[in-house]
């Protein structure tokens, strides 16, 4: 089985440069398509609630209705572009959260310039408490300089599940490339914090260079310290200016060969089958 831990749909496509298929570009339907012709089982769906899309949360979850055995929804809570982000009463919009969509994840995007200290403040502490509560995963974008903070939530909050978007926002050059690295492997050592294995296009200075082999470095190192901690996702449709949904599949599955086969297969599906499985129950 394979499971695409982290895909967008939207009703109208958010992102500058236009495009002539704004209604169609990012619409479930276009990942649906994707899924049958490259044989991806699942997928995630991790909403973000901008630009016209503020009904996001509401388009996806009519969307998981349509396809339930396909899709899961990680609903978007008070993420940065929010007017609630990081405001008085976060626990309490989480629980209504759970209560109107169909979610057994929530999502919630960290401005890069946020120092991270609210994950361990009172409202902090009450958000992640309530989601260890509830039984939700928290799916969470966040820089490699925000892991310390996260590390705390993860030793406070044993039975919370954590997923990192994109390799945790790591980048294969630059002056602090190696320290960052090192960061994000130091948070493999608490047992429910986990690397979305995605993003290639994002970790490197040229989008297009498929396969990207300047990343290599980066995710054979965090490899080997999060090991079957990782999940395998797409980007997809944000990932199609920089390569297909099939490239970003084999980006996984045919180039990073210093996967073990037993690896690979968890990495791509298992782990986060296992994930959903333990998480709450939901009425589709």
């Amino acid at each position: 089985m394979i499971i695409d831990s982290h895909c967008h749909s939207w009703a109208q496509w958010p992102y500058l440069p236009p495009v002539p298929d704004t209604e169609s570009h990012g619409a479930v339907e276009q990942l649906i398509h994707q899924m049958d012709t490259n044989g991806v089982d699942r997928a995630t769906i991790v909403c973000a609630q901008i630009f016209q899309n503020f009904d996001n949360n509401d388009y996806v979850a009519a969307a998981v209705k349509r396809y339930p055995d396909r899709l899961e929804q990680f609903a978007d809570v008070d993420s940065m572009w929010s007017e609630t982000y990081h405001m008085p009463g976060a626990a309490k919009r989480l629980e209504e959260a759970t209560e109107r969509w169909p979610m057994k994840a929530f999502t919630h995007y960290v401005a890069g310039e946020d120092d991270g200290s609210w994950f361990n403040s009172p409202d902090g502490i009450d958000f992640f408490n309530t989601a260890e509560q509830l039984g939700l995963i928290a799916s969470i974008a966040l820089g490699p300089q925000h892991q310390g903070k996260l590390r705390k939530v993860a030793e406070r909050h044993p039975d919370l599940n954590i997923l990192c978007h994109h390799m945790s926002g790591l980048r294969a050059h630059g002056d602090d490339a190696r320290k960052s690295v090192d960061n994000v492997i130091e948070s493999s050592k608490l047992p429910n914090i986990f690397l979305k294995l995605s993003g290639f296009h994002y970790l490197t200075d040229t989008t297009w260079n498929f396969p990207y082999s300047d990343t290599r470095w980066v995710y054979e190192e965090c490899y080997k310290a999060f090991g079957t901690n990782m999940v395998w996702g797409s980007d997809f449709p944000v990932v199609k200016k920089s390569m297909t949904h099939l490239q970003s599949l084999e980006m996984f599955r045919t180039h990073c060969d210093f996967v073990s086969d037993d690896d690979k297969t968890a990495i791509l599906g298992e782990t986060l089958a296992n994930l959903l499985n333990c998480a709450r129950t939901v009425n589709k």
